[in-house]
């Protein structure tokens, strides 16, 4: 168990992001514009820094709120950035924007998750494309990245699975550089372990502009490709964190099947 002499400086945890950010004291130091001996006091523990030195420094760096916190906290300080729930009263106007947006998407699939890729929300048609996936997969914490890759997901439905796979994991692996979270970092080593088919070949639709998702269903072959939207000028930790994946049809076929999918219901 970690006790409180265990935990990381303000100090060790300004080295350890100007590290991971590639960056030297001087590179650092520059971009702060402070000496390089001040920041070097700060790292080592000589100097304590501000509440202010503290920001303007997590601001250079481009630390997630989350960790912006949890540096003031090692300084010694109140965190700064609330972290409440997305049903919580205060984050309302954002909830119905989230909403709103996947629920215009229709008929396209759209859905809303959290830092660990667990689903928020997801509009119906979304719903009905997660359809016979295994049961334990889709209980409550849905995660979307164990949903789409593993075996008893929906993996054996799509029909560009190694380069769908490629797409996800580099994508994932940039995150966990970004934020250095541990729980992205495990689902990113357990997604790795989950096979892919030996005979599937990656497409090469599209001239590389987009990376398509091609999922098999009853209809036929439908054909996405995906945008991500974030809040733009988040304070709160839950919107900084929260992510919108919104699905295109890729072909007039796709986009076809899914207006009639629609009237169907």
């Amino acid at each position: 168990m970690m006790t409180i002499s265990d935990a990381p400086s303000v100090g060790d945890l300004l080295r350890t992001w100007r590290q991971r950010r590639r960056l030297s004291q001087l590179d650092l130091a520059c971009e702060a514009n402070i000496s390089t001996r001040h920041l070097s006091f700060l790292e080592t523990g000589r100097s304590r820094p501000s509440r202010e030195m503290i920001l303007h420094l997590a601001e250079r760096l481009e630390l997630p709120l989350r960790e912006r916190n949890m540096m003031l906290v090692a300084a010694g300080f109140a965190p700064v950035f609330p972290e409440r729930p997305l049903s919580d009263p205060a984050l309302s106007a954002a909830r119905r924007a989230v909403d709103l947006v996947l629920a215009g998407h229709a008929p396209y699939p759209a859905l809303a998750v959290d830092r660990h890729w667990n689903l928020i929300a997801a509009n119906e048609t979304t719903q009905r494309l997660m359809a016979g996936a295994a049961p334990a997969l889709l209980r409550p914490p849905v995660n979307v990245l164990r949903l789409s890759l593993h075996p008893d997901g929906l993996a054996p439905r799509i029909a560009n699975l190694p380069e769908w796979r490629a797409h996800l994991l580099t994508r994932l692996a940039r995150q966990v550089e970004i934020t250095a979270d541990p729980v992205l970092a495990a689902l990113m080593e357990e997604l790795k372990g989950y096979p892919v088919p030996a005979s599937a070949r990656p497409h090469t639709d599209y001239g590389g502009v987009v990376v398509p998702f091609r999922l098999v269903t009853d209809g036929g072959v439908l054909s996405f490709f995906s945008t991500t939207t974030v809040f733009g000028t988040p304070v709160d930790v839950t919107l900084s964190e929260l992510a919108l994946e919104s699905f295109f049809p890729a072909d007039p076929e796709t986009a076809e099947a899914l207006r009639a999918m629609a009237t169907a219901r």
